[in-house]
């Protein structure tokens, strides 16, 4: 069955990884992020739009804008003109097929008072009614999982990262916005754009409860998730739950991992190369376990029972979805 991973950062820039990717029958959507550091957009956009470019059957991709600084909510005009030219270019002569908004947003990105910048923000407006117009999803991460804000606990899906980065580990922490706040403010944009196609990353950030997600998907007909990155946080559901999740709601959730090899694999050794395949076709051989077992089945470190989706919901989690939710994908 083809797969089309909505959500992965690989630079497969070699002939062994589109045939790999051919041999796994895997179609690759992948995904800018705007760093606040300047290039990201030679250094991101430039290896994505060249291999949709050369290999449109394989690859496509996700452009961003600039995340603004203190000086552009004074000359706000200035930077809504310079951030739709960079979209129209991206979307025509780049062949872009949707704009990502990320969690420097909410989390990073502050006004000149120090205030954070939220993705509700007036100065956005005119962006995302730019992208209503022309078509475009918007494919946002804004925030991080609960599990930032709360005690480190280990054996559970984000204890590594957190014990690994105390920085980013906000529990006890009144200096940075609480997953509340950055929940509400995605909230508030799609009430205030019912007509923009929009796609949570990472479950809208709502990973810890399908129920929650579920809430949002009923609240807002213009709001489809992907799964990326939060395999282990449906593993940590009760299974029949999460199954019923999916049979609810079967052409709102789609398939992407989130893997993140940006590096140029034409400058990689091949023991290098052969380490990320086999880290990609690990990846998926598990992702696929789960979703399609029926019966016992083993996701990383944990043991739980394999979701069993009849075959139509696959088809639809798989690719109908990405390619229904990302136009011309």
């Amino acid at each position: 069955m083809e797969k089309i991973d909505a959500h992965i950062h690989f630079v497969g820039d070699h002939p062994d990884a589109v045939q790999l990717l051919a041999d796994l029958d895997v179609k690759l959507l992948n995904i800018c992020v705007a760093h606040e550091t300047a290039g990201w957009r030679r250094d991101e956009a430039e290896p994505y739009e060249q291999l949709a470019r050369r290999q449109p059957d394989r690859f496509a991709w996700c452009t961003s804008f600039d995340v603004p600084g203190p000086n552009d909510f004074t000359n706000s005009a200035d930077y809504v003109d310079r951030v739709i030219a960079g979209l129209e270019r991206d979307f025509g002569q780049g062949g872009a097929l949707a704009c990502k908004v990320w969690k420097n947003v909410g989390m990073e990105a502050r006004k000149s008072d120090g205030d954070f910048v939220f993705v509700d923000d007036a100065l956005f407006e005119p962006i995302f009614a730019y992208l209503t117009r022309v078509g475009k999803p918007l494919l946002f991460h804004i925030g991080e999982p609960r599990a930032c804000w709360q005690p480190l606990v280990p054996d559970t899906p984000h204890y590594g990262y957190y014990s690994k980065n105390p920085q980013w580990h906000m529990f006890g922490r009144t200096d940075f916005p609480s997953h509340e706040t950055l929940i509400g403010s995605w909230e508030r944009l799609l009430d205030k754009h019912p007509d923009l196609r929009v796609i949570g990353a990472h479950l809208g950030s709502l990973e810890y409860d399908v129920a929650e997600v579920a809430r949002r998907l009923d609240r807002f007909p213009n709001l489809a998730v992907d799964i990326s990155a939060r395999l282990g946080d449906l593993v940590f559901q009760d299974s029949e739950t999460v199954r019923q999740f999916f049979l609810a709601y079967p052409d709102r959730i789609l398939f992407g991992t989130d893997l993140v090899r940006r590096r140029s694999q034409e400058t990689m050794t091949d023991d290098e190369r052969r380490a990320i395949y086999d880290e990609l076709r690990n990846e998926y051989e598990t992702h696929f376990a789960y979703f399609e077992t029926d019966g016992p089945v083993r996701v990383r470190r944990w043991d739980t029972q394999g979701l069993n989706l009849p075959e139509p919901i696959l088809q639809k989690f798989y690719a109908d979805n990405a390619r229904a939710w990302y136009s011309g994908l």
